[in-house]
């Protein structure tokens, strides 16, 4: 667990850390899969653009710098939504993002980071981390998926989501659990 472009975080990055081991036990034991090497960044809103898209460069193995200028703008235009993000990364490992802006609490903290490592669970099953590589490719404009591979993606994605969100109530044995150490 690092933080990235956050001084003064002292206590936030110490609470994250003790949620975060709770919440890796937690998922583990409820959701299907293996857990991946997880590693957490901490950041703003500001710099969460910055954090996400090098993920994203180095996992597509993007160096053409428009592509790389094309896909900043567009993340820094969502960050402002955006609570987490869970990319998966070129060694096999997950890269879990989370936005401390989006948390005034550990209640909701707990929540984005139970959503995201049930993602980074769900890379670890069969195809899913190339079709998700396939898909960052695609978004970045490097290899292009075709029309029925896209629907296959899409529809994938809303499937994943849909199980992180049903999965979100762990975050309830995450809090109490963390909070009571």
């Amino acid at each position: 667990m690092t933080t990235h472009k956050l001084p003064g975080f002292r206590s936030t990055l110490k609470t994250a850390q003790r949620l975060a081991e709770e919440a890796v036990r937690v998922v583990d034991r409820a959701v299907p899969g293996r857990m991946p090497d997880v590693q957490v960044v901490l950041t703003s809103e500001r710099h969460l653009a910055d954090v996400t898209t090098a993920a994203e460069f180095e996992t597509a193995d993007c160096t053409d710098k428009r592509v790389q200028a094309r896909a900043l703008r567009f993340e820094k235009r969502k960050a402002r939504d955006t609570a987490g993000r869970a990319i998966p990364l070129a060694d096999g490992g997950v890269l879990v993002v989370i936005n401390v802006d989006q948390h005034p609490n550990e209640a909701t903290f707990a929540i984005t980071l139970v959503h995201e490592l049930v993602h980074a669970m769900q890379t670890s099953r069969k195809d899913v981390r190339e079709r998700l590589i396939a898909g960052i490719r695609n978004n970045l404009g490097i290899e292009r998926l075709s029309r029925r591979q896209c629907r296959e993606y899409e529809r994938c994605l809303e499937q994943e989501e849909r199980e992180a969100y049903g999965c979100e109530y762990l975050a309830q044995r995450v809090v109490p659990s963390a909070a009571a150490a």
